[in-house]
């Protein structure tokens, strides 16, 4: 038994997907107060005064809070049919695909949202670990059901697999976040390159290629 795990935005796509999407379902209204309800917190976000995670929970709260729960979800199967096909990385779906042609158990760790990564994880074969949008009676609460997991990868993970039992973990990733997640693996990618690994890599595994030379 093995295990793969895979960031997705800037490891398997080519951009920020849960951005993409924002703009996508975000209001008129919503888009014309960004500029100053969003817009300082970016900035803020890129000189480091602040984390991803606040700024996450900053643009989901002004996007989702009190809309309709059925609206949404008709928009991110749209977007997941339309949109995600156009910005993968090539080689990163290769890489999958080999994980499962190995009957490997690959799995997208993600803090996008499961309302348009389901469908398409649903397509691919694929297992799960995301966030997840709170609602009641039918509308959006502006909050993550479960509290933001991009932060918490490591803990979702074992909270899902029983590690021990795998022969061999591979993580790949892009980001800060990202890193506790590839200290579980054995064969490691950050940014398309390998890592050094933990144990001897097996030497059926193909390399993955740096998609960002």
């Amino acid at each position: 038994m093995e295990l793969a795990l895979f960031d997705f935005d800037h490891t398997v796509t080519t951009c920020d997907t849960y951005g993409r999407f924002l703009r996508r379902v975000a209001t008129p209204e919503q888009l014309a107060q960004a500029w100053w309800k969003v817009g300082p917190w970016l900035l803020a976000y890129r000189l480091k005064l602040i984390s991803a995670k606040r700024l996450r929970r900053r643009v989901t709260r002004l996007t989702f809070t009190d809309r309709h729960l059925e609206d949404i979800t008709a928009q991110a199967a749209g977007y997941a049919r339309d949109v995600l096909p156009g910005v993968m990385r090539p080689e990163m779906l290769e890489q999958i695909q080999w994980h499962l042609k190995q009957q490997h158990t690959v799995v997208i760790v993600s803090g996008s949202l499961d309302l348009y990564l389901r469908p398409w994880c649903e397509a691919m074969g694929l297992e799960l670990i995301c966030n997840r949008l709170e609602s009641r009676d039918g509308r959006l609460t502006g909050r993550y059901a479960q509290g933001d997991c991009a932060p918490h990868k490591v803990a979702q993970i074992r909270r899902r697999f029983d590690l021990p039992r795998y022969l061999r973990i591979h993580a790949y990733g892009d980001s800060s976040e990202d890193r506790p997640m590839l200290a579980l693996a054995h064969e490691r990618w950050y940014r398309g390159k390998p890592m050094k690994p933990r144990r001897t890599a097996p030497a059926s595994a193909p390399p993955a290629r740096d998609s960002r030379a």
